[in-house]
């Protein structure tokens, strides 16, 4: 018995150390979580959410406003239309991908940052085309979201250029492949439609993620999910072409930033912060071993939910959370008239909150 038992150990043994795992940890230190403190402090605003029934779709992760209709891109491929005064629903548009970040260009086209084809172009008659696949030549295998500038240039996400959505399992799996690894493979690039061309501006980034341009195209914003952190890219003045850090150490994994009204800019934070890879952080061997582990022992998305607002310098206005997670793994907001729309990864539906039930004072 006891040779059987040290056989099994000696196998076991073998595996969490040999055993080949698609990642290559590289070590780096994560900065101390402070939590739900200061202007993140816990609170239950979000446990007000209404909640509007997908049928047949789940995971609205990106949502966009054309007049009375929200766009909301879902797990299945399907935009779905929603009409907002009378309620109905249309599927509208089905990408045959894995369609993320949406947004309208001036031309009411619809824009899509779809994780397997690329950057997509849908005009308002339903037509869908590729814009752009690659660029330096080289493929872009997680466009995860855009944003449009007033000269029509398109700016967006290449989340992953090791960890490629379709190759590993769907972009939720990759993302967590490329977050335990924390080996810099996203980037920011830019398409312009004047010439038809693709360049990057930025690179190193971990799981670069949502993207906003503001108002006036003075610069453009990137999260780094996997560092907790927010880009500022400049577009004009001084600075032009250059990066710097606009809001660090965040209480969770941002996602997306939309560009909301009033100088205003919406990130969802998908999940908190998980301890165990803070804790991991500059032990890539023992990372390596967890990824060997099966998959509900590894580290994941928690059911929390959360979107702040900040403004262009990186004050936070304003923390809706609900820490039950009701409506969770949160990846965004988008303003309309009345309400605020909450956007998920992975929730059956989408949801809603009225503005007269949001708190606004700290709102600058």
């Amino acid at each position: 018995m006891a040779k059987k038992l040290l056989l099994i150990a000696g196998l076991l043994s073998a595996y969490l150390l040999l055993w080949p795992v698609a990642i290559q940890p590289v070590s780096w230190n994560a900065p101390k979580d402070n939590g739900f403190t200061g202007s993140f402090l816990t609170n239950n605003k979000l446990s007000a959410l209404e909640t509007i029934i997908l049928p047949d779709t789940h995971g609205p992760e990106g949502l966009a406003l054309l007049a009375d209709e929200i766009y909301a891109a879902t797990r299945e491929g399907w935009i779905v239309r929603y009409n907002e005064k009378t309620g109905e629903q249309v599927k509208w548009v089905n990408t045959e991908g894995s369609p993320l970040g949406i947004v309208f260009d001036a031309n009411n086209n619809l824009l899509i940052a779809d994780a397997f084809r690329g950057l997509l172009k849908v005009t308002p008659e339903g037509k869908l085309s590729v814009l752009t696949s690659k660029v330096n030549g080289t493929d872009i295998d997680y466009a995860d979201d855009l944003d449009v500038t007033a000269d029509g240039k398109i700016y967006f996400s290449d989340a992953s250029t090791k960890f490629g959505a379709q190759s590993n399992g769907g972009t939720y799996a990759a993302s967590l492949l490329d977050t335990m690894e924390h080996g810099g493979h996203g980037r920011l690039l830019v398409y312009d439609p004047s010439d038809k061309t693709t360049k990057q501006l930025m690179d190193g980034l971990n799981f670069a993620n949502g993207v906003a341009v503001d108002a006036e195209s003075q610069f453009v914003l990137v999260n780094e999910t996997g560092s907790y952190r927010i880009h500022k890219y400049w577009l004009q003045g001084p600075n032009t072409g250059e990066s710097e850090i606009l809001i660090d150490n965040l209480p969770g994994f941002p996602d997306n930033v939309v560009r909301g009204r009033d100088g205003r800019f919406w990130v969802g934070l998908v999940s908190p912060r998980s301890k165990p890879l803070d804790d991991l952080s500059n032990l890539p061997i023992i990372r390596k071993i967890v990824q060997r582990f099966p998959p509900f022992m590894r580290p994941q998305a928690v059911p929390y939910s959360h979107v702040f607002a900040m403004n262009g310098d990186g004050d936070v206005l304003i923390s809706l959370q609900d820490p039950e997670g009701q409506h969770h793994t949160n990846t965004g907001a988008l303003e309309t008239d009345n309400w605020l729309y909450i956007s998920s990864l992975h929730a059956d539906n989408l949801a809603r909150i009225k503005w007269q039930d949001i708190d606004l004072d700290r709102v600058k």
